[in-house]
């Protein structure tokens, strides 16, 4: 007999939102959807962070705007579990999707809802349920005679120095690797990394802020014990906004 794939497990699902027709609304759709367990609701952020704390949540979606604890604060604790669950903002403004993005959000809605988009949400957290582990590259660099070993995804961003690229990982460290720009940002474009300058890129895993003034953008990556800004160029900054609009539909 043939092996036959298992069903994925229903979603446990979580909806907070402080206007109760919002959050009538959001079950009704949600519990039509077979994709969809249990549907816990929560009317503000500290009731949402008890249900969290009392029971496993697969799926989140969260007001942004709301008295006391906004959705944002809420996804940066969520963030911290050992196992959090997926989120989905739903909100009535866009301005707050570059905030989604850098909180690593599945998606984000606008009000008011369409059942057929929120179905294209409930899809994504199907596909991320039990994602396939990602190969993290280890990469031979020499110090002063001694090779170390150093890994790709503890790398927050690169700049060309010549022939060679300098690897800055977060402890604050600098590693020279004799290869193109060029080649690097091609081979880890899969891994996160960006071009953000002709000299420079950056692993968006690791990008705790994306900051616009006076026309310009820079991105900002933890470095040692603090932080450190890196300029986009005008040139690269499009794409930059593109991913980030694609990562916040």
């Amino acid at each position: 007999m043939d092996d036959v794939a298992p069903e994925p497990a229903a979603l446990r699902t979580l909806v907070v939102d402080d206007e109760q027709p919002v959050l009538d609304e959001l079950v009704y759709l949600l519990e039509r959807d077979p994709r969809v367990g249990t549907v816990h609701t929560a009317r503000s952020g500290a009731e949402a962070l008890r249900r969290l704390e009392g029971g496993a949540v697969d799926l989140l979606f969260l007001d942004i705007a709301m008295p006391g604890l906004s959705g944002i604060d809420i996804a940066r604790v969520v963030g911290q579990f050992r196992t959090p669950p997926r989120v989905v903002f739903v909100t009535a403004h866009e301005g707050h999707a570059l905030e989604a993005f850098e909180l690593g959000a599945l998606d984000y809605l606008l009000k008011p809802i369409r059942e057929e988009r929120l179905r294209e949400s409930i899809r994504r957290a199907v596909d991320q349920g039990d994602p396939a582990p990602e190969a993290d590259e280890t990469i031979a660099v020499e110090l002063g005679g001694v090779t170390r070993f150093v890994r790709r995804s503890t790398v927050t961003h690169v700049e060309a120095q010549g022939d060679y690229v300098r690897l800055h990982t977060a402890d604050g460290a600098g590693h020279l690797v004799r290869t193109p720009l060029t080649g690097l940002v091609s081979d880890w474009e899969d891994a996160g990394f960006v071009r953000i300058h002709r000299s420079s890129a950056v692993n968006l895993a690791h990008v705790r802020e994306v900051r616009m003034q006076a026309g310009r953008c820079s991105v900002v990556v933890p470095h040692g014990d603090g932080v450190v800004e890196l300029q986009v160029s005008r040139r690269h900054t499009p794409t930059l906004r593109d991913l980030i609009h694609e990562r916040s539909r």
